[in-house]
């Protein structure tokens, strides 16, 4: 029965060397075939023309000739891994073969469209010992590739590869190298076209977003933001507000100093901020009026840890210097800002109180946010404003003279105010947390509410 390329069970590399002899070994056995037709006399010339054509389509027909059977059957039902060696080897096959083949069908042109006279004359010719010589190696090698290709299903993958290199000067190696390492490839291998493995969208923290907020409120009236150092000195940090040398803030029970510095001078001391006052002073220092800043940052007390109190904490200050402000001024600031935080039915209000650095000083509380001011909720006193109807919430003042002092302002010309408020005292009350220290445990369970 004539050979005709076949599906393959498996890709392995015996199967495939298997394959490739067993095409080769068809394709050579039929050539001997054809070229024992083409001169022979007792055939006319159009039977020989019609077998050497008969060959020709059974070989190279684009649709159904052999050559083009691999690539439908082998190449095309190969697995993803093993596409690239098998497609190395089919490209081993024809560009070997196909050449070789179309060259040989040619040349034969002439001796198909001769006489079987003109085919024996011919053969006479070569009827001497050297031809009769050479007939009898092509008719053993003829009868060797038939013996070869009745044994095929016996040999091994080293038989294979040699009879591949010994009978078709081919070395199939370089395909098997690679069939190796397309395989060690496929293991390895990184599909680009995959969704990649997303890190999950972390929400904004609760504390830098009231932050922002807070620092927006105040960008749209005009302010800008200053930043400072959180390692200060003694003089930013006390001496520069109107601290005096005894004020209780200036004790190590309130303020964290940095260790090893009692041989300075006190003003010269570095310790860890208390409040961001100091970026107002170092603004002072370097603007002259008009002033309009809000400094937010993390400031430092020594403060033991409860629901309320934490040894860090943000503050947003504010500061407005220019000639002619007034505390009515500080008081229309204020009120807009805690309703723009808060809602426009927020009311504030304004008591006495005390800071070294403002004079006159106020606190400054709203409306409950949680019963509206009613100091009840649900029939029970409220307990967020302790039935009371308001809540403090920050301090504030006109800047006191002396302090224009130690910046160079001419305290007869300009006047200003100062507010400063806790970041996390506004978040409890914006998203009802009712523990300070969750703000710093790094919950994710806790600030993933917050996306």
């Amino acid at each position: 029965m004539p050979y005709t390329v076949h599906k393959l069970n498996d890709y392995s590399e015996e199967t495939m060397l298997k394959a490739v002899v067993q095409f080769r070994l068809a394709l050579k056995i039929e050539w001997f075939e054809i070229e024992q037709k083409i001169i022979n006399p007792d055939l006319t010339s159009a039977a020989r023309q019609d077998e050497l054509k008969k060959f020709r389509d059974r070989w190279l027909s684009r649709k159904s000739g052999q050559f083009s059977q691999i690539n439908e059957l082998w190449l095309k039902n190969a697995p993803a891994d093993r596409k690239k060696s098998v497609g190395h080897l089919i490209n081993q096959l024809k560009q070997n073969d196909l050449p070789q083949i179309e060259q040989l069908i040619e040349k034969r042109g002439f001796f198909v469209r001769q006489s079987s006279d003109a085919i024996r004359s011919i053969n006479r010719i070569f009827d001497d010992e050297k031809g009769r010589k050479l007939q009898q190696e092509t008719l053993a090698t003829q009868s060797r590739m038939n013996s070869l290709l009745q044994t095929l299903e016996s040999l091994g993958s080293e038989e294979l590869q040699k009879i591949a290199i010994e009978e078709f000067y081919v070395d199939l190696s370089e395909a098997l190298e690679a069939a190796a390492k397309s395989k060690d490839l496929a293991v390895e291998r990184l599909d680009i076209t995959l969704p990649g493995i997303r890190r999950p969208i972390g929400a904004e923290h609760p504390v830098i977003k009231t932050m922002n907020e807070i620092v927006g409120v105040f960008r749209n009236l005009g302010y800008s933001v200053e930043e400072g150092p959180e390692i200060e000195t003694d003089y930013y940090n006390f001496e520069a507000l109107n601290f005096p040398p005894n004020h209780p803030a200036r004790d190590t029970q309130d303020t964290l100093f940095i260790a090893g510095q009692e041989s300075k001078a006190l003003r010269d001391r570095l310790l860890l901020r208390t409040h961001t006052s100091p970026v107002q002073i170092r603004t002072m220092q370097k603007m002259k009026p008009p002033v309009r800043v809000v400094c937010p940052g993390k400031v430092h007390r020594n403060d033991a840890l409860d629901a309320t109190h934490s040894p860090i904490f943000h503050q947003v200050e504010g500061l407005a210097v220019d000639t002619n402000i007034t505390f009515c001024d500080l008081k229309g600031t204020l009120d807009h800002a805690m309703k723009a935080l808060f809602g426009s039915s927020v009311k504030t209000r304004f008591y006495p109180s005390f800071f070294p650095f403002t004079e006159p000083s106020a606190d400054v509380q709203i409306s409950c946010i949680f019963c509206d001011g009613k100091g009840a909720r649900d029939g029970s006193p409220c307990r967020n404003c302790k039935a009371s109807g308001w809540i403090e919430l920050l301090g504030c003042g006109m800047v006191d003279p002396n302090v224009y002092g130690f910046v160079d302002y001419d305290p007869a010309r300009v006047s200003g105010f100062a507010f400063g408020m806790g970041v996390e005292r506004i978040a409890i009350l914006k998203y009802g947390v009712d523990d300070i220290q969750l703000f710093f445990q790094g919950d994710v369970r806790f600030l993933g509410q917050f996306g």
